[in-house]
């Protein structure tokens, strides 16, 4: 019988696990027939969540031209490099155009054709629009994927779950609030991806609550305003008369930092320096392991420093008070947050020009406004030095510290489970909204249909309505009939809605401390709970401890996903080539 192979999920992870099988079939798999089958309901290549049938206000949150499918020498791994073109390459489109998401799903088709046109004859790729349950099967033996609506499992030799995100059970406050909604024609509106909501219960002209304020949330403010039929006029919102008024805040109470706005010039920064492949070598030798804050988050903050620093110092001189070589030989020898925070006083005069990840990450810690509507100058005027900031040249380093934060999670894939902090960090600071989502919501503010509730936000329900409140001004509270909690849901093990996980759950895969699938860093093999390796289970995509920032990247910036897609391609059909040797023995 020729082999199986079964890749659950066919969206951008499951097609750039395609397009490296394509790659590496022809040293590792040529001459022999294979069976691909892809297990998805909504269409290869763009998957559900960059699927055409969404709205076209919805755009993709980075420029036209950081975004690829494609490798390039700057990938390390081990199959061949296969250049293809950029978004805004394929696409015809001005490179800095934040290009909407059917674009994108028209250039994820693409790709996904060309991966099925490279691969070598007699390997056959067959789709199966249909929902995959469970997997079960010896370890030893052909697994049985069992799909929805069909009475026989597809045989498959190896299995790859390629899910992407994931919808999930409601956590235990979410169910309580949930609970009392329905209890009393309230409207709860979960976790969710925004264009799956049903925004029809959202009545014109009420109070909205709305938890979160990260790129869901943009989503959510543009279907409720343009998409009721609202209009820019510049910088002046003109209402339809259709949109709500959304009180937003969250944990940080400010939106995601944004989209850098220039072009780099000139040298990048020598990465990795100081977190590199010899420091997590290290890190995974330790005995006892290791603990992320006290051995790994430090490693981080150097070499985010080294990045901004080498930058300032070699391309803004005039606004430092050292050269760049005797900052470096300091600051590589400095061995406490201390002596780097008095290198960096004494070299760098403003303090403008430092890094201060602490107030980038937390900017109202401690701030408070003497009433609601001070705040909302307050954060109209943090909104415009932000965008300000990112769009400026003069302020370079800190493009300097996106290619860091780039650097590091490329390196911090090697660990594994080192819990869900970090994504959440990486993505406030790198992976923030387009500058014009940020102006219109500078629009908005004004227009009165935004309005900004502030840090540490709460919500609660009483009285027949939900209540929010936050510490960024004491004694403020708001209203309304419906709360909307903005962010996608978490894609742990135990809550999610997947039957498939959820069968794998219960059958003793691993769920690490953050509550994702414990994989094999090295090819993403599954992980059961005697720490083996499972040898025809592989895991791919975010609901693993092995996540990385997305499915596609910027060019030339070494895309770990990438990585990982060549590793587990390779280690795939490695063990299929044997298993045709075995049988042809």
């Amino acid at each position: 019988m020729r082999p199986q192979l079964v890749i659950v999920g066919a969206g951008p992870r499951g097609t750039g696990l395609l397009e490296r099988i394509a790659a590496n079939a022809p040293e590792l798999y040529a001459g022999s027939g294979l069976d691909i089958h892809l297990v998805d309901p909504h269409p290869p290549g763009a998957g559900r969540i960059w699927r055409a049938a969404q709205s076209p206000l919805l755009w993709m949150n980075s420029h036209a031209e950081d975004v690829t499918m494609f490798t390039d020498e700057t990938v390390r791994m081990t199959g061949p490099v296969r250049e293809g073109p950029t978004l805004h390459e394929w696409a015809g489109l001005d490179g800095r155009t934040f290009a909407d998401r059917q674009i994108q799903g028209h250039y994820l088709r693409h790709v996904y054709d060309r991966a099925v046109a490279d691969l070598p004859d007699g390997v056959t790729v067959h789709h199966h629009a249909r929902r995959a349950l469970r997997v079960s099967g010896p370890r030893e033996g052909r697994q049985q994927v069992w799909l929805e609506g069909r009475p026989r499992p597809l045989l498959a030799d190896l299995v790859v779950l390629a899910l992407g995100h994931l919808d999930a059970e409601l956590d235990e406050e979410q169910a309580e609030l949930a609970g009392y909604a329905d209890a009393h024609g309230l409207v709860h509106l979960p976790p969710d991806f925004t264009a799956d909501s049903d925004l029809s219960a959202v009545r014109p002209g009420e109070p909205v609550l709305v938890r979160g304020f990260g790129l869901a949330f943009v989503d959510l403010m543009v279907l409720l305003t343009e998409g009721r039929g609202g209009r820019y006029d510049g910088d002046t919102y003109i209402p339809s008369g259709q949109e709500p008024v959304l009180y937003v805040g969250s944990r940080r109470g400010v939106p995601y930092h944004s989209k850098i706005g220039y072009d780099w010039t000139g040298e990048r920064p020598p990465l990795p320096r100081f977190l590199g492949p010899a420091e997590i070598d290290g890190l995974l030798a330790r005995p006892d392991g290791f603990d992320f804050r006290q051995d790994v988050w430090p490693l981080v903050v150097k070499e985010l420093g080294f990045a901004h620093y080498h930058r300032l110092c070699t391309v803004h001189p005039e606004r430092t008070a050292v050269a760049w070589r005797d900052f470096e030989e300091k600051y590589a020898a400095a061995e406490s947050d201390a002596e780097v925070r008095a290198l960096v006083a004494a070299a760098v005069p403003d303090p403008a020009d430092r890094l201060d990840l602490a107030a980038l990450d937390r900017p109202l810690d401690g701030v408070r406004y003497g009433s609601h509507e001070e705040f909302q100058d307050g954060l109209r005027e943090y909104v415009e030095a932000d965008l300000g900031r990112r769009h400026d040249p003069e302020y370079s380093a800190d493009l300097a510290v996106f290619l860091g934060l780039l650097s590091v999670y490329g390196q911090l894939v090697r660990l594994g489970n080192i819990g869900t902090w970090w994504h959440g960090f990486f993505s406030y600071l790198a992976s923030g909204p387009p500058g014009p989502r940020l102006r219109q919501m500078l629009a908005l503010s004004r227009a009165g249909v935004l309005r900004f509730v502030g840090a540490g936000m709460t919500v609660t329900a009483a009285d027949g309505v939900f209540r929010a409140a936050a510490d960024t001004v004491p004694g403020f509270t708001v209203e309304a009939r419906t709360l909307v909690e903005a962010r996608l849901p978490e894609p742990t093990l135990g809550r999610a809605r997947d039957a498939l996980l959820r069968a794998l759950h219960a059958d003793g895969a691993v769920e690490t401390d953050g509550g994702l699938l414990a994989v094999d860093p090295a090819d993403g093999r599954i992980l059961g709970g005697d720490g083996r390796p499972h040898p025809r289970r592989f895991a791919l995509g975010p609901f693993t401890d092995s996540r990385t920032p997305g499915a596609f990247t910027r060019p030339r910036t070494g895309g770990p996903a990438f990585r990982q897609n060549d590793a587990t391609a390779r280690a795939a059909l490695a063990f299929l080539r044997t298993l045709t040797e075995q049988a042809a023995a």
